[in-house]
């Protein structure tokens, strides 16, 4: 018969299985609703048609609310916290919306269809994480480095008007965040974030670059002005 250690054993397995089950459920439910208050605030940006605030303050807005985020992590207010980073975020899209609807004469096709290709990466990568199982944790360094080169290339890209190293970079993104999202929904099923408010952060973020950077590419082969 099993012994007292062998039920501990099972006992501590399914326990663990418990609470990552429940971090799973909890980043998806509050990144639903992260999600749509983000598309809320962008449709408010549009209908409002308030301009893009700079890459500068969008950039000092994103860092400080993700700082804020990661510090309030372990409380309530954490929550608040996101509901702002991800509402500002959609308030930074709202702009770039319009101005790829109003430069293309299929800007809203474009966006539509960056929209429904970024569902669909989302959702057949994070089936194939939970539904496999397997362990991705490989990925964090890669992706770590990469997504650091990236956005220093971005930047460069912005400042220096280079359109084709900024249609690289929209590539290596889609690439990125979608390694990215594989990556933390791996971390999350095998115990490594256990915080679903940071995990919540880092599927938004995957998910807001990975539309940014597909409407990029969509526009520049498929856009028509």
């Amino acid at each position: 018969m099993p012994n007292s250690q062998g039920y501990s054993a099972v006992s501590q397995q399914q326990t663990g299985a418990l609470a990552q089950n429940k971090v799973l459920r909890n980043t998806y439910m509050l990144l639903s609703m992260t999600l749509l208050f983000s598309g809320a605030t962008a449709g408010m940006a549009m209908a409002m048609d308030l301009p893009h605030p700079g890459l500068i303050l969008t950039l000092v807005g994103y860092f400080g609310l993700l700082f804020l985020t990661n510090a309030l992590r372990n409380s309530a207010w954490g929550i608040a916290a996101v509901f702002a980073l991800t509402g500002f975020m959609g308030l930074t899209l709202g702009p770039i919306l319009s101005s790829y609807i109003s430069a293309f004469s299929n800007g809203s096709q474009l966006v539509l269809t960056a929209f429904g290709g970024t569902g669909a990466i989302f959702l057949g990568l994070s089936a194939y994480a939970v539904t496999t199982k397997k362990d991705f944790s490989f990925l964090g360094g890669f992706l770590m480095v990469g997504i650091l080169v990236a956005f220093l290339a971005g930047l460069g890209a912005v400042f220096f008007s280079m359109p084709v190293l900024s249609l690289v970079v929209s590539a290596a993104f889609v690439l990125l965040m979608s390694g990215l999202i594989l990556w933390e929904t791996s971390n999350i099923i095998h115990g490594g974030e256990t915080n679903y408010i940071m995990a919540t952060v880092s599927l938004y973020v995957a998910i807001f670059n990975l539309f940014t950077s597909l409407l990029h590419l969509l526009a520049a082969f498929a856009g028509e002005r």
